[in-house]
């Protein structure tokens, strides 16, 4: 199947969202002279202008949209053209307030900010579709239209609704995923605190309860809640495939975890033509060059290997964190070129012209506040320069080195309430993995639990408690067919309904890891453990411990101390071809360095 891109471009893309609603008609021809100059060759428009297309119901005015696509035509600036779906308008919710999004306590959100949207509202739904068609009626054959960009970063910042109306879509979800109300009850496990349903019609969101409240249904609700979201970009994608043929419909994701936890991109990636996503660096203090290679990896991944854009970054500070540092001269292009090595097709920017109102005036753009005479506008010019000499590494694929199993179904199923400690931490734990991969200079694929990894001569399970059987049968073939894998502890704990996996700890990979684990011993905070291994070396822990018993596996490291003195802590178990090694502690980047390098020479890579 051909590789779908953007319409028209001919070199990697380069350039970022530009907002022209925010000024006056006669700043465009400067914008548009300096994006030259710049060696901008896509910009994303119209993105958060429904108000501006759509003044009153029913009432439109394209002819400022028809101007600006012109002159950005006429200057060769190719056009990814939004639907402006994120952003309805204040007259849509003083009509139907009840598409205002309601927490779990009850609470309805009001409008002033973005995204404040109840996705099961049919209201909604509806102008959503009128406003695409409309856009796609006018601008489908225009010839800047390089792609379409529906809505805008799905699940930030509000993903899941508790009002009545989604109440009763969660209803019909579940009838079409369970069929009746028994299953309901089986997959939930409804028996526990006197929970069980006699009809679907009992059945409401898991809103908030006296104490912890029922952890399937609570899961099910995140699935429902994407399944939503994705309902709604399907619509939207529909509509512009039907009216603009041709031409390629996305959606900017957010991979990284640092950013968002509430969309299942696994499932995204194949709605979506091409895929796209925003990153920005989380300035918490751990190296963000090595996040930044994460999320482009996750990205690729996401996109089946295939070539991918990344649709926003930051040519400088932010302003959503409590402390929004400058990047380093040089930064700018090290964190642009890196998402090109690791797949992207360009590197684009929120945003062309910094704004001088709203919230996010004060977050860094390609034309600063201060100017041509900026450091960041001459950065900005030489990457623009960059981008185009690498015309030739368009539509090339990245090769990696290792597999790294990530679910974020496993993800949601962890985060839930009442789990042996508050200190684990899945993110962390995948974080961790990655920067020591990252450390041993091997090139990282992410994949899904259940996907074909026979390719990969090392694959590293840094969290999945959540591990359906199909997962498991699919881990211990691959061992068994020569591959070496490495597991994290608390993974293949449950499966796909968050109920125990029948028999001992770890259920769905006891086998491939021939072990058996008898009890969790999280330490309290701040608590160490000290492990001994080959040739006296020793490793320190933090966080988890747990009473290993093996069934077929070899000690390698050993506790030293802690109630799980004497106990392994790092065993390795031959299966077939293959080895399976279990790390059953919380180890520090230089100790999963260590652990991994032995994993390594045992894949061979």
């Amino acid at each position: 199947m051909p590789e779908i891109t953007p319409r028209g471009l001919t070199g990697l893309a380069f350039g970022g969202d530009y907002n022209p609603e925010q000024w006056p008609e006669a700043v465009w021809e400067e914008d548009v002279r300096l994006m030259r100059e710049a060696g901008v060759t896509l910009v994303s428009v119209g993105i958060f202008s429904w108000a501006q297309l759509e003044p009153a119901p029913g009432a439109h005015d394209f002819g400022w949209l028809d101007r600006c696509l012109d002159l950005l035509h006429g200057a060769g600036v190719r056009v990814d053209l939004g639907t402006p779906t994120v952003v309805p308008p204040a007259w849509f919710y003083r009509a139907h307030p009840d598409a205002l999004p309601v927490t779990a306590d009850g609470v309805r959100l009001g409008f002033g900010s973005r995204g404040a949207i109840c996705h099961s509202n049919p209201a909604y739904r509806a102008a959503a579709a009128d406003i695409t068609t409309r856009l796609a009626e006018r601008y489908g054959d225009h010839p800047a239209l390089a792609m379409w960009h529906v809505h805008n970063e799905y699940g930030v910042p509000v993903s899941a609704c508790y009002c009545d109306t989604c109440a009763a879509h969660f209803r019909r979800w579940l009838k079409r995923t369970y069929g009746n109300v028994d299953a309901v009850n089986e997959a939930w496990g409804t028996a526990f605190w006197g929970q069980r349903y006699a009809s679907l019609d009992e059945i409401d969101p898991p809103r908030a309860t006296p104490t912890v409240g029922n952890p399937a249904q609570a899961l099910d609700y995140r699935r429902f809640a994407d399944a939503t979201m994705r309902e709604n970009f399907t619509a939207e994608r529909d509509i512009l495939h039907r009216l603009s043929p041709g031409v390629p419909v996305t959606t900017n994701f957010m991979t990284a975890l640092s950013q968002c936890d509430s969309v299942d991109y696994w499932a995204w990636a194949r709605e979506v033509d091409l895929v796209t996503n925003d990153h920005y660096l989380i300035t918490d203090g751990r190296r963000t060059h090595v996040n930044l290679a994460m999320a482009a990896d996750l990205t690729r991944s996401v996109a089946g290997g295939a070539p991918w854009l990344l649709l926003e970054h930051s040519t400088s500070g932010v302003n959503w964190q409590p402390r929004n540092p400058a990047k380093a001269p040089g930064q700018m292009a090290r964190n642009s070129l890196a998402h090109v090595a690791r797949g992207s097709d360009g590197a684009m920017f929120f945003q062309w012209r910094q704004s001088r109102r709203g919230a996010e005036k004060f977050h860094s753009a390609m034309l600063p506040h201060g100017g041509t005479g900026t450091r960041v506008f001459r950065e900005v010019t030489e990457l623009g320069a960059s981008v185009r000499s690498l015309a030739s590494v368009r539509g090339t694929r990245t090769e990696a080195d290792v597999a790294v199993l990530w679910d974020w179904h496993s993800w949601w199923a962890q985060n839930l309430d009442w789990r042996p400690s508050q200190d684990h931490d899945a993110r962390e734990r995948a974080d961790a993995f990655y920067e020591a991969l990252y450390d041993h200079h091997l090139t990282v694929d992410f994949a899904h639990p259940e996907a074909d990894v026979s390719r990969y001569p090392l694959v590293v399970v840094p969290a999945l408690y959540l591990t359906t059987e199909a997962a498991g049968d699919n881990l211990r073939r691959y061992v068994e067919g020569g591959g070496t894998l490495v597991v994290s502890y608390f993974s293949g704990i449950v499966d796909e309904h968050d109920a125990v996996h029948e028999g001992p700890y770890p259920g769905a990979l006891r086998d491939v890891l021939g072990l058996t684990v008898e009890e969790f011993s999280p330490l309290l905070e701040g608590e160490r453990v000290r492990l001994t291994g080959p040739g006296g070396a020793e490793l320190e822990a933090d966080v988890w411990t747990e009473f290993v018993v093996p069934r077929g596996a070899e000690t390698v490291w050993t506790y030293a101390d802690g109630l799980t003195a004497g106990r392994p802590a790092v065993t390795r178990h031959r299966l077939g071809e293959g080895t399976a090694w279990y790390v059953s502690t919380r180890l520090g980047t230089a100790g999963l360095a260590t652990v991994l390098a032995r994993a390594a020479e045992d894949a061979g890579v």
